[in-house]
């Protein structure tokens, strides 16, 4: 079992920045892909950016450039940093823990981002 805790949303301006941190409950790194979905209301949830067990990462077109995601093993945290934020951005964040093999998901609470003026 593992569960994943995320922090780090708020309130931002355009062109702001954020960054969320996703908290695991022990090291997973190794066995799993992370990443971070969002949800907006009215929409379908997204696929932001993931990071797989060998460090490779993947963006959605339209966060890249713009957002990158990182780990930090001895934390067993995985962040988002998000800059030059706009209001499309703004949405409830999840971050998500795949057990490749099994096809386990793992998801934390959310942590709502609100990017406006």
């Amino acid at each position: 079992q593992v569960q994943l805790v995320e922090s780090g949303g708020g309130f931002v301006q355009p062109g702001g920045s954020l960054r969320l941190s996703c908290a695991a409950s022990r090291n997973i790194f190794g066995t799993h892909v992370m990443g971070w979905y969002r949800q907006a209301p009215g929409k379908e949830r997204e696929l932001v950016a993931t990071i797989t067990s060998g460090g490779s990462t993947n963006y959605a077109d339209s966060v890249k450039g713009r957002f990158t995601i990182s780990r930090d093993n001895a934390k067993n945290t995985v962040y988002l940093q998000m800059n030059s934020l706009k209001p499309e951005d703004t949405a409830v964040y999840h971050c998500n823990a795949f057990l490749v093999g099994p096809g386990w998901h793992y998801w934390g609470q959310g942590t709502q981002v609100t990017v406006s003026s």
